[in-house]
């Protein structure tokens, strides 16, 4: 081994403790840069694949009802490459031991049970017999939520007809990769479920021989979609189209998108934190080395060493400082990756995850690494290479000290002599000093990061389920109905109170900008669904115009006092220019609101409604939801409380596990500053604090002035975490913004004191550690050592 290489792994061995607390932050930011980035991967790669080969269709057109001859003419717009014709249908269940209300959405397959489009993947059973008209194939979703087994029977309200259903399949779907319903905040696989029936059993409950309501296609590569979706309008639009839509806008599909721009959002925030802290660390630790081997540097320069062989040396040193956290990080890294792929297949349902790990990905990590730790070095290593032998023969000229602030103040005679130490220290050094702030900083900024994803949600639900959603239970109508359901309904026993609410599926237009949504209408004095921006205060509904959620303004370009052309998408189909009376910061959705009455006289249907929103006595829920299952009109109910409920269960593994790795990573990063500045301390002042222990000073004196100083760094920089954490989460929300929903920037103050709490622990752990050193130094040893 040469003699440079004996030197290496000695200085390694020698910095042991430091080069530890290093490895910590490179492998927080190698793990979580490979744990995104190979997430994001194989869910990717699984869906394209589960995509491609079950054919998931292109656009999509739900319909009233129209003859099969119609799809012909769907064939003969330019760029339609496959069409398949669907019944679709919303349906009430009855699951014999589940008293809550549960609904479906009904699906045929062709009766040779081979889709064009859409296939299904079947995990166990069979496609229904087309010579039985109740088996059905369910979704494993909603299979596992109820414990279904093949062969078992559940009931089912069909057109208005109960009828008993076989379970003969359970399957999954690239159409329902998450099944979640229209609105919903989040899946909910108890209460809502996909069926699929043979097309000719279900074509006769619903009397749809011969025809369809529904329409799934596919295009021909490099096809405008724009075009073929108002194309298709046309031709479907008088057989009461709702609107075609593109697969960018399926449910299924968009939300799986909004989880991949999380993760990209991730995999570019926390690794570049880490390994930005990694280059301060390593650049704190190499000028400290590189300083106290001064004379060394001279005796290898007298030795015929050149400055490249010294350069290359330290840059050796540094590479291996990293190597270990390369390795272990890397290691990390993919085993994260697959529990977190795991947690999103609880909820994304695919046939099999493909971890896929991109040998790009790995080589990123390290290069990025290694340059960004030699960037971080670059100039302590340009020192130790530059310098000339008879300079580093000399020890290093002392520092030029001035008299310091306090001491111009006078305030330097109210503080005891240790203190006066600490004080200077700080203030001769503000750039060391500031760097370590910022670096404790940056892990207090990293752990409020994570939190604030659940102070968030907390905050969203309470907006929208607490303030905004007073119902108890809110019931829905298969199609629009006579304003007399509110009153039929007012008097069932239990119900306290009840308003109705109307909701129409719209196509909006501003200029050459348009977007489909729905409009919901509300009644003018509404006290059970109010609407609420993001001030938490109600927003008035006039009585004439129209409101708009502030993003939807966004998309359209849009402002209050303009008018909106407004195309309703079913009914009529009438297209008016309204008012815009305001824009209302909303966090979910994008939609728009009116007065109930004027959205009537919109549509042109007198008093309509679209379903009612309702108090009742909790002694009395279960008895309503039977009756309501009862009812024809009435397509399902869904019950505020199961919604909350709901969405925390399906949200609360994901949101411990980030949690989780943020305490771990603020940990890292907290420990590696601190542990570092309290060793460099220690190790250029130990011959300062020697003498002193010699002139008479305590263990307990040296060990406050020393650790004094890193307490007073650490205290300063949790201000800094939270202003850095703040603007850290605003980027956040930000940059996650979509038309689904906007976060809230919401920080708790449990957040902020978790925060601290965990830098705190960080550096009292570091500061024990440094302290038993302390207590331990060999003041001969210490004393005789020129420096």
């Amino acid at each position: 081994m040469k003699s440079l290489d004996r030197k290496l792994w000695r200085d390694v061995w020698h910095m042991k403790g430091q080069v530890f607390a290093i490895t910590l932050v490179v492998v927080s930011g190698v793990a979580t840069f490979i744990m995104f980035i190979t997430t994001m991967h194989s869910l990717d790669y699984t869906r394209s694949s589960f995509y491609r080969d079950y054919n998931f269709a292109d656009v999509f057109v739900n319909l009233k009802r129209a003859p099969e001859s119609l799809k012909e003419k769907i064939k003969e717009v330019s760029g339609v490459k496959d069409v398949e014709t669907r019944v679709s249908a919303h349906v009430k269940l009855d699951i014999s031991g589940f008293a809550e209300p549960v609904t479906g959405r009904i699906i045929s397959i062709p009766d040779d049970g081979r889709p064009l489009l859409n296939r299904l993947y079947i995990r166990q059973g069979r496609i229904p017999d087309p010579d039985k008209d109740n088996e059905v194939v369910i979704a494993e979703t909603f299979a596992e939520a109820h414990g279904f087994a093949l062969g078992d029977q559940f009931a089912a309200v069909i057109n208005g007809k109960w009828k008993k259903l076989i379970i003969c399949g359970i399957a999954l779907s690239p159409e329902f990769v998450l099944v979640m319903r229209q609105y919903a905040m989040s899946p909910d696989f108890k209460r809502y479920g996909i069926l699929w029936m043979n097309r000719k059993a279900i074509g006769k409950a619903y009397n749809m021989d011969g025809a369809f309501n529904d329409v799934a296609l596919t295009l021909y590569p490099g096809v405008k979609v724009t075009e073929v979706l108002n194309n298709l309008d046309n031709i479907v639009g008088k057989y009461g189209g709702y609107g075609a839509y593109a697969r960018k806008d399926q449910i299924s599909h968009r939300l799986l998108n909004e989880e991949f721009n999380m993760l990209k959002t991730s995999s570019r925030i926390f690794p570049t934190i880490f390994i930005c802290v990694a280059a301060f660390l390593l650049n704190v630790v190499m000028s400290r080395t590189i300083n106290t081997q001064r004379e060394q540097i001279a005796a290898l320069k007298a030795f015929g060493y050149d400055n490249f062989v010294i350069g290359i040396h330290y840059a050796k040193l540094v590479v291996l400082i990293i190597a270990a956290g390369l390795m272990i990080g890397i290691g990390s890294g993919i085993w994260l990756g697959k529990i977190l792929g795991g947690i999103y297949m609880e909820v994304y349902r695919f046939p099999a995850l493909t971890f896929i790990l991109e040998p790009w990905v790995i080589i990123a990590a390290v290069v990025i690494s290694i340059v960004s730790a030699l960037a971080g070095t670059l100039h302590s290593l340009w020192r130790a290479a530059g310098q000339p032998p008879a300079e580093a023969m000399r020890p290093e000229p002392p520092a030029k000290f001035k008299v310091t602030l306090i001491e111009k103040m006078g305030i330097g005679r109210w503080l005891t002599q240790p203190t006066r130490i600490i004080v200077r220290n700080i203030e001769r050094k503000p750039i060391r000093t500031f760097l370590s702030i910022l670096g404790i900083a940056v892990a207090c900024a990293t752990m409020i990061s994570s939190g604030f994803f659940k102070d968030s949600v907390d905050y969203m639900v309470n907006v929208q389920f607490v303030l905004s959603q007073k119902e108890d239970i809110a019931v829905a109508f298969t199609d629009p109905t006579s304003y007399k359901a509110l009153y039929e309904i007012k008097r069932m026993e239990g119900v306290h109170h009840a308003e109705s609410f109307r909701t129409v599926p719209v196509k909006l237009k501003y200029g050459l900008n348009s977007y489909k949504t729905v409009i919901n209408g509300l009644e003018q004095e509404n006290l059970l669904h109010p609407l609420v921006d993001t001030n938490l205060n109600q927003v008035i509904m006039p009585k004439e115009g129209i409101i708009l959620n502030d993003y939807l303004g966004e998309i359209l370009g849009i402002k209050a006092g303009d008018f909106v052309t407004v195309e309703t998408l079913e009914g009529a189909r009438t297209i008016r220019q309204v008012p815009v009376v305001a824009l209302t910061k909303l966090y979910l959705g994008v939609m728009a609101y009116m007065d109930m009455q004027a959205l009537n006289r919109l549509m042109k249907e007198g008093d309509a409604v679209s379903g009612i929103y309702l108090t009742a006595d909790s002694r009395k829920q279960e008895k309503l939801y039977g009756a309501f299952v009862n009812m024809p009109r009435v397509s399902g109910t869904i019950v505020r409380n199961n919604e909350i409920h709901n969405f925390y269960d399906v949200q609360a593994k994901g949101m411990l596990f980030f949690t989780f790795i943020a305490t771990i990573m603020a940990c890292s990063i907290s420990i590696g500053v601190v542990y570092n500045n309290a060793r460099i301390a220690l190790s250029e002042r130990s011959r300062e604090l020697s003498s002193l222990r010699v002139l008479g000073y305590t263990r307990g004196e040296i060990s406050y002035i020393l650790l004094g100083e890193l307490a007073i760094i650490t205290l300063a920089a949790i201000p800094l975490g939270f202003i850095i954490g703040y603007w850290l989460c605003a980027y956040i929300a930000q940059a996650l913004a979509s038309d689904l929903f906007r976060v809230p920037l919401v920080i708790e103050m449990k957040t902020l004191a978790l925060a601290a709490a965990v830098v705190l622990t960080a550096a009292s752990l570091s500061g024990l550690i440094v302290r038993h050193k302390l207590d331990h130094l060999d003041l001969v040893e210490v004393l005789k050592t020129r420096e």
